[in-house]
């Protein structure tokens, strides 16, 4: 195993453990973004790359748009249900 794999391997696992530990929803899907990012590039460094851009796409960027719009949602709904 090479430096760069070991390197990713523990960025991964770091970034992993920060998803976890991170409570503010909307923090935490941005952080998920960011973790997406981290598995594209052990997918590249792994010699996998049409993995990778599929990862690209649907981890760092479908994913999280589509969590952050349903956050937006879900406070908007909240808001109208609590005014009088």
């Amino acid at each position: 195993m090479s430096f760069l794999q070991a390197a990713a391997l523990l960025a991964v696992a770091g970034c992993g453990t920060a998803v976890v530990l991170t409570r503010d929803p909307t923090r935490q899907v941005i952080v998920t973004g960011f973790f997406g990012l981290l598995l594209a590039v052990l997918f590249f460094v792994f010699q996998a790359p049409d993995v990778a851009l599929s990862q690209i796409v649907v981890g760092t960027v479908a994913v999280p748009v589509m969590a952050l719009l349903t956050l937006a949602r879900l406070r908007t709904r909240a808001r109208r249900r609590d005014q009088p």
